[in-house]
This record gives structure tokens, C-alpha cells and sequence, in this order.
């Protein structure tokens, strides 16, 4: 059972991160610095769950665990590789589309959605932290999920940094190591994850937080993740379309001839 006061805290104290963000992303003019914050917030939101519910279980330190080291990495990556670079192209998209007046707007487009759909996506943690069953065999199934999906994650976008640090590769496709048999083994390692997660809160009676992988799984793929991100990709890099046709969008498979 979820202690909705405690949920409650949890979101309200998202909106304050959120809006405290938007303030630095008005002085910055730039809104990316929100990639930086997205896993942190549901780090936030595990955090403030395990600090402000009455009762805890048996699997609290192994979700703040997992959700610690899977936040922390990514906050860290995405603030490394962003640094020193103008506004992401889809945020400038966004911008163009939404001026006049996309420094205010940005609060509730940018910010303010992506906090609730953190403190949404976030309730297996929360349902996890606060089960009271002993641990099972759902459980190792989820952290099995979860350390999958954070290789493929991690060391996609390690591969991913060396390939684009070396200059010979500029304007080049990435089809080696993970790349080789998923277009984006990043964002199949968010999705697996995130299912890992699930089955963790499945052991503790929460099979009606399956709307969280789905929804994490729709924007992955149709929204903010393949979709978004394949939409021109092929016209700035002519390479691209061969590699489509040889390998997998999302689940790894062996590329074809």
C-alpha cells in the first residue's frame, strides 16, 4: 500500500526542484539543463517516500540502491556531455514553436510536465519501498532486469562518448559493440530497467504499477526517445539509412545482410 501523505510530499517536493530549475534555465536561457534533473527526480521521489512514510519494507535499500546508482550515473553523464554546449535541438524546436512567450511557458511545458511524469513513472518505487511481503523470486528477477538494462544503458553511452571523441568519426554512423545490434541500446536498457522495477514492485503486491513501464516504454518509443530522435537523423547523416535497414530500432537482434 502506498501512504499518500508521504506520495504527496514526495510531489510537492518535485514541483519546488522543478520550478527552482526553471529559474536557473531563465537566467542560462537554456531549458536542457532538465535533462540533468530528470532521473534526479525520482531519486527525489524515493528519497522523500523513505524519509516521510510511517512504514517501510524489506526491499527500501535495495530500490534506493538501484534507483541511486541508475540517477546519479545519468544525471552525471548528461550534465558532462551537455556542458559547454548551446540548447539541445529539440528544445530549441520547442521554443520556436512556443514564442512569444516560451520563458514563462516553459514552467509548465518543460519543468512542470516532466515532474509529473516522473512522480507518476515513479510509483513502483514508492509501492517497493513501502511492501511489507518478504523478498522473492520477482525480486531477483527485477534486479537481473535492472542490471541488463543499466550495461546496456552505461556502456552504450560510454561507446557511444569514444566513438564521437574521435574526429575521423565525424559525420559517421556508430554501428559497433551494443550499437551493432540495437540502434539505441541506451534507451532499451531505460526500458528494461524500468521493467526490473516493476517486478519489484510486483513482488510486493503492486501489479497495478504497470502503467509505469508502459508509459516509460510509450515515450522511449514513440515520443521522446526513437521517434524523437530518428525523425532527421537520416537527412544529416546519409549513412543512416543503411543502417536502419540492417539493425534492430530498439531490441537487440543480430544485424542482417
Amino acid at each position: 500500500m502506498i501512504e499518500w501523505m508521504a506520495f504527496l510530499w514526495s510531489g510537492a517536493t518535485l514541483l519546488i526542484v522543478a520550478v527552482a530549475f526553471w529559474v536557473v534555465s531563465l537566467l542560462r536561457n537554456d531549458v536542457s539543463i532538465v535533462d540533468s534533473l530528470w532521473s534526479i527526480m525520482f531519486l527525489l521521489v524515493a528519497l522523500v517516500y523513505s524519509a516521510t512514510a510511517v512504514n517501510t519494507g524489506p526491499r527500501e535499500m535495495l530500490v534506493l540502491s538501484l534507483v541511486t546508482l541508475w540517477a546519479l550515473r545519468l544525471s552525471i553523464y548528461i550534465t558532462w556531455r551537455n556542458h559547454g554546449q548551446r540548447e539541445d535541438y529539440r528544445y530549441r524546436k520547442i521554443r520556436a514553436n512556443n514564442d512569444p512567450g516560451f520563458r514563462f511557458k516553459s514552467l509548465y511545458i518543460v519543468f512542470g510536465f516532466q515532474a509529473v511524469l516522473a512522480w507518476v513513472i515513479s510509483l513502483p518505487l514508492v509501492v517497493a519501498i513501502g511492501g511489507q511481503s518478504a523478498i522473492g523470486l520477482l525480486d531477483y528477477a527485477g534486479i537481473l532486469f535492472f542490471v541488463v538494462g543499466f550495461i546496456f544503458e552505461a556502456l552504450g553511452d560510454l561507446q557511444l562518448t569514444r566513438f564521437r571523441s574521435n574526429p575521423e568519426n565525424s559525420g559517421k554512423v556508430l554501428d559497433q559493440g551494443l550499437w551493432r545490434y540495437t540502434r539505441h541500446p541506451n534507451y532499451f536498457g531505460n526500458f528494461t530497467m524500468w521493467w526490473g522495477f516493476f517486478l519489484i514492485a510486483l513482488s510486493a503486491g503492486g501489479w497495478w504499477t504497470i502503467i509505469s513501464p508502459l508509459l516509460m516504454t510509450f515515450l522511449l518509443l514513440k515520443v521522446s526517445g526513437v521517434a524523437l530522435l530518428e525523425k532527421d537523423i537520416s537527412g544529416r547523416r546519409p549513412q543512416y539509412q543503411q543502417y536502419i535497414r540492417r539493425t534492430n530500432a530498439f531490441f537487440p537482434g543480430f544485424p542482417r545482410k
